[in-house]
Order: C-alpha cells, then structure tokens, then sequence
C-alpha cells in the first residue's frame, strides 16, 4: 500500500455493509427532531470505526409516494429532539417495486474516470464528482417517512457501502 509523502494512509473498507429497514411505522414530523417519533435505524456506526455508505435508495411498495427523510445522531436507541441532525430527503415512487435513489449525498474527493466527465444533463459543463454519506464513528444513520401516522405501503430503504 502506498503512503503519501506526509505517511497519511488512503482509506479502505474493511468489510461491506448492506442494510435494509422497513419504515411502515418510522415516522418524524419534519426536517427538524422535535417531540415524539418512529424514526428507525438505519445504519448503527456507534460501535465501529465508521462507515462510507455509498447507496442510499427506496424501494416502494405501494401507490403513495413518501418523502424519505435522514438524520445523524450520536444516539443509537431514540433519535432525540436536539441531537438528530438532518442529513436530507428524497421521495419515493408511486410505482410498486421502483427503486428510487437518494442523489444529494455529499461529493467526495475520489477521482473520477476522465472519459464521459461532464453530464449531457448539465449544461454549466462541470465535471463529474462522486457522491457518499461518511457516517463517522460514534454515530448512526436514522430514517424516517415524513409525517406522523402509520404507513401500510411505507418504502424498504436501504443502504449499502463499507466499514473502516
């Protein structure tokens, strides 16, 4: 492996992580934690070195269409008021068995392939840059359907990246 001229290491994955919740029951009233919720773990990084989640998508199950919202905490038994931060929010499809993907996550510096680098949907022309969510160690990823009530069609969401 190697090391820069300043010894700093790259970072790599010690194993992958795949994770799947259902969220018919996980709910939070809005972007901001306040009074009660159902928010549901999505990814729990309290007990290792931290993660890089690479995915994050839903898969609906029904004719609603749900806005999916994501929060860090530091908490890994009830998002609290005051601790949940807000990560953001997609919406998932109308369409039963359509995977919709989260495509806000924060850009990451991991070089992209020179060929095809800049998006035909883009008209500005700026280059490609890679997306992922670094969950840092001691915390945990939490997800929650907008709203307050009980789903029966709420989406699978799930996400997929590595442990460090």
């Amino acid at each position: 492996m190697a090391a820069t001229s300043t010894n700093k290491q790259p970072l790599l994955v010690d194993h992958v992580m795949h994770r799947l919740v259902q969220t018919d029951s996980a709910a939070a009233a809005g972007q901001d934690i306040a009074g009660t919720n159902t928010a549901v773990v999505l990814v729990d990084g309290n007990q290792s070195d931290g993660c890089i989640i690479e995915s994050i998508y839903a898969i609906s199950r029904g004719g609603t269409e749900h806005t999916v919202n994501l929060y860090m905490s530091q908490s890994n038994d009830y998002l609290r008021p005051g601790e949940g931060i807000f990560v953001g929010s997609f919406k998932s499809s109308t369409a039963q068995g359509t995977v919709v993907e989260w495509e806000d996550a924060p850009k990451i510096l991991a070089p992209v392939p020179q060929s095809g680098d800049t998006p035909t949907s883009d008209p500005s022309g700026k280059p490609l840059q890679f997306r992922a969510l670094y969950l840092p160690k001691g915390f945990t990823l939490w997800v929650a359907r907008q709203g307050n009530t009980v789903a029966t069609d709420g989406p699978i969401v799930g996400a997929q990246g590595g442990w460090y």
